[in-house]
């Protein structure tokens, strides 16, 4: 289902757009056929590792290009506590050359920019002839801090590391654009989960700066309800341990991975996607000991400065700023976004050209991770991005 908010007859009513309405009812009737393409894993509660779809469900994935990697060393960042790090390094990956028009993708907590690189994501999109064709853009995939290969309390501040927030992520984005890259404008900024409550960020902190926005997997409001409720569970499981010793352990608290693998199970997966993996109790059991027992690669400090970075995410009073094209991308069976809030739709309404799409749930969807497999929706963006004007170009 899709809706446009751009010039409503009346401020109530959305207005679909014929095209990307085609394409969500096309969406929606793959659905039965499609086979799940997201295998969940605890090692990231927020971004679950993807696997690309069987051959009978779409075309394989194309190889990508090589990837580039690089750093950029951001001096003296002042946080929105007024803390400053001497030096902030910011990890980033690149597929294509300068030359082109560039793309921002933002992966969610406690993920990467070439973690995005998976046969399910980055495999539907940035090959040749694909949406975001690297032969035809500069796609960027910025590691966010505290996380990736970017400065991160683990390589030594522990506790020390300055305290950071969602605005603090995109302002250094910003800045290894500029400042490093050298970019002045995007084509597109598009993001998953975290990512997507940054592009919203994004969108109205440099409204000139971007012809479209995606946000994915996200809501246009406070942080608040079960998303916010279950962080709060993994940040007070963790602080709480008395293994985690302020902050100061030798070996990581038992508390991250069970923690991590309850957050999962709670706010991804999908209530029937869940149930087709798991329709007895001894399915259940034996899943959900798999991943208890699979090995847990993170560190209790980097996944707690994640979690609270959230908190005070609040993208809802400067709505009316954003300029750019926005589709927002949400799947009905996200369990941290649930559309029945109806709050996107009335969000929305304060935003000049905005278009929502729902991917519909089903057996083969994963609930928050529906989106990594971009096959659902990779349509939707195209479209946009052959019709969508430029916005602010230098």
């Amino acid at each position: 289902m899709l809706h446009s908010s751009a010039a409503p007859a009346r401020p109530s009513v959305f207005r679909p757009f014929p095209l990307l309405q085609t394409m969500a009812l096309t969406l929606a009737a793959t659905l039965a056929s499609a086979p799940d393409a997201l295998a969940q894993t605890p090692t990231s509660p927020a971004t679950p590792a993807v696997a690309a779809p069987t051959a009978t469900a779409s075309p394989a994935p194309t190889a990508l290009p090589a990837a580039q990697h690089g750093q950029a060393v951001l001096k003296d960042f002042r946080f929105h506590t007024g803390e400053v790090l001497p030096e902030l390094r910011l990890h980033y990956t690149t597929l294509g050359t300068r030359d082109k028009p560039a793309v921002l993708i933002l992966h969610g907590t406690n993920g990467s920019g070439a973690g995005l690189l998976n046969p399910a994501f980055g495999g539907e999109l940035f090959g040749p002839g694909q949406p975001l064709d690297a032969s035809r853009y500069f796609i960027i995939l910025p590691d966010g801090i505290g996380t990736g290969q970017s400065s991160r309390p683990s390589e030594g501040l522990r506790t020390r590391f300055p305290r950071y927030n969602y605005a603090d992520m995109v302002r250094a984005q910003h800045q290894l654009l500029t400042q490093h890259l050298g970019v002045r404008h995007l084509r597109m900024v598009l993001g998953y989960s975290m990512g997507g409550m940054h592009t919203w960020l994004w969108a109205q902190q440099y409204p000139d700066f971007m012809d479209i926005a995606v946000p994915m997997a996200s809501l246009p409001v406070p942080m608040s309800g079960r998303n916010w409720m279950l962080r709060r569970l993994v940040i007070d499981s963790i602080r709480n341990d008395p293994a985690w010793q302020g902050g100061q352990y030798t070996q990581q608290p038992p508390s991250l991975a069970f923690a991590s693998v309850y957050f999962n199970l709670a706010t991804n997966g999908g209530n029937q996607g869940l149930y087709h993996l798991a329709p007895t109790r001894e399915k259940a059991d034996q899943l959900l000991n798999q991943r208890l027992q699979a090995p847990f690669r993170g560190d209790a400090n980097d996944h707690l400065y994640q979690w609270e970075a959230s908190g005070d995410f609040d993208p809802s009073p400067g709505l009316e700023r954003i300029r750019a094209r926005v589709l927002a991308i949400n799947s009905a069976d996200d369990e941290r976004n649930p559309p029945e809030l109806g709050v996107m739709e009335r969000e929305m309404r304060r935003i000049p050209h905005g278009q929502v799409l729902l991917v519909p749930g089903g057996p083969d969807t994963s609930g928050h991770g529906t989106l990594a497999q971009a096959r659902r929706w990779k349509g939707a963006v195209e479209a946009l991005l052959q019709t969508a004007p430029v916005v602010g170009a230098p």
